[in-house]
């Protein structure tokens, strides 16, 4: 490897058997070593069964051999062992919690893009770029429309001096000495949240449950609004032409399955959230936030729901991290309010975040009268039944882990502030302890 050439991280964390994914994503490292220039660490983070790894380690070591790509892949034990290195190493209070929160029993969108962080710390890599399991990419004349192309333009340069490369300069001159810090777009294809048959069965049931992420205060036209365009991806559609914007990127334009970092990610962890939708969005409200440019661009992913996603034992765990995502909301718009009111305030003298100010937020949050979840779940529990089958069902059980369901989501948030709080030593321990299990 060369020392002297920029590196950055390519994550793909997956639960799910993705050979043609691993592939795909694989030649992007591969275009982005040659185009740019740089060292691509292509990360692999497999939560699977023995056997489903097995298969994806299969697929890794058929990957023809690429200048500059180096890959490396993680099954779970191999994950907790360089965590617990890492979390010993950083010498932050609670360290069982720590580890557990960055590797919880159960699935966190949140905790496999921490670990993803740090990983990429440890890589000696400066941003990371990451993608989902269940995405492809758009094509042009035969040719795969690498969303990397955007990242390494962008990502990382002042703004002044990445002004140079996009289509449209939407940012204040204000803003021109902070560095790019995200650079990123959306999806078309399938709902990002399968509530298909929802909206199909009963479209007023559909807007019952999605309308109720909208902020606090928010007017019936603005649910509407909400409810309309929520999880559908990029309102431009398929790819023509490249297009890119420097600008305060608006949150709802993004999705994480096409997204990277620069500098941001080693300053604050995605909530640890288990079983929870969208505990992986924070960073796409902390950066517009903040006053920290972006990149927003069309090299949009195609978004395609896979079998195991439409397992009927699958349902449930669905619907429960649908709602742990809207219970979540009433302490997540809470904070996005008090970044938003922050702005610049939020930036330190070097464009970083202010750690202590945004943990002030996070544990604000945690006192905050969990009224509105509770009757956010009794709504959830009315809609759900009227839908009969195996919705009201779902709603017997929500009813029966009400109180557990609203204790969860104040302690997710407690933990969170936690997590923010061990960040900074877990990532200069991941610095130190370098990398392990590269092929």
């Amino acid at each position: 490897m060369t020392a002297d050439r920029r590196r950055v991280c390519l994550a793909l964390p997956t639960h799910r058997e993705c050979a043609a994914t691993i592939a795909a994503v694989a030649a992007e490292a591969a275009y982005g070593a040659a185009a740019f220039g740089v060292e691509v660490e292509l990360l692999i983070l497999d939560s699977c069964d023995p056997m489903t790894y097995a298969g994806n380690a299969a697929a890794v070591r058929g990957l023809p051999d690429a200048p500059g790509v180096h890959v490396t892949h993680l099954d779970e034990d191999a994950q907790r062992e360089f965590l617990q290195r890492v979390v010993a190493d950083a010498g932050v209070g609670k360290p069982e919690l720590i580890a557990q929160l960055m590797l919880p029993d159960q699935a966190s969108y949140g905790a496999c893009t921490n670990r993803a962080f740090l990983v990429a710390a440890a890589l000696g890599c400066e941003s990371v770029h990451r993608r989902d399991s269940d995405v492809a990419f758009q094509t042009l004349d035969g040719m795969p429309l690498y969303p990397i192309h955007h990242e390494l333009a962008s990502l990382g340069k002042r703004a002044a001096d990445a002004a140079a490369g996009v289509s449209e300069v939407a940012l204040d001159p204000a803003h021109a000495d902070k560095p790019v810090v995200s650079v990123g777009a959306s999806f078309i294809g399938d709902l990002s949240v399968d509530l298909e048959e929802v909206r199909t069965l009963d479209p007023q049931a559909y807007y019952d449950i999605v309308s109720l992420w909208a902020a606090p205060g928010a007017s019936e036209q603005a649910k509407r609004e909400l409810v309309a365009e929520s999880f559908t991806g990029a309102p431009d559609g398929a790819f023509r032409e490249d297009r890119s914007v420097l600008a305060l990127v608006d949150p709802m334009r993004v999705d994480m399955a096409n997204i990277s970092y620069y500098q941001v990610h080693e300053d604050v962890p995605l909530p640890p959230m288990t079983e929870t939708l969208g505990s992986d969005y924070f960073h796409i409200h902390l950066v517009p936030d903040s006053t920290l440019p972006s990149v927003l661009h069309n090299r949009h992913v195609i978004n395609y729901h896979t079998p195991d996603r439409k397992a009927e034992n699958a349902f449930h765990v669905y619907h429960l991290r649908l709602v742990k995502f809207l219970l979540s909301m009433l302490y997540l718009h809470f904070i996005y309010a008090r970044m938003g009111a922050a702005g610049e305030l939020l930036l330190d003298a070097d464009h970083r975040i202010r750690v202590a100010s945004l943990i002030e937020m996070v544990r604000d949050s945690t006192v905050l009268d969990t009224a509105p979840n509770v009757r956010c779940l009794k709504q959830l529990e009315r809609t759900y039944r009227k839908l009969g089958g195996r919705y009201a069902r779902f709603a017997d059980r929500l009813a029966a882990g009400h109180d557990r369901l609203v204790v969860e989501a104040r302690q997710d948030m407690e933990e969170f502030a936690l997590l923010i709080e061990a960040w900074g030593p877990l990532i200069r321990a991941a610095k130190a302890a370098g990398p392990a299990g590269r092929r």
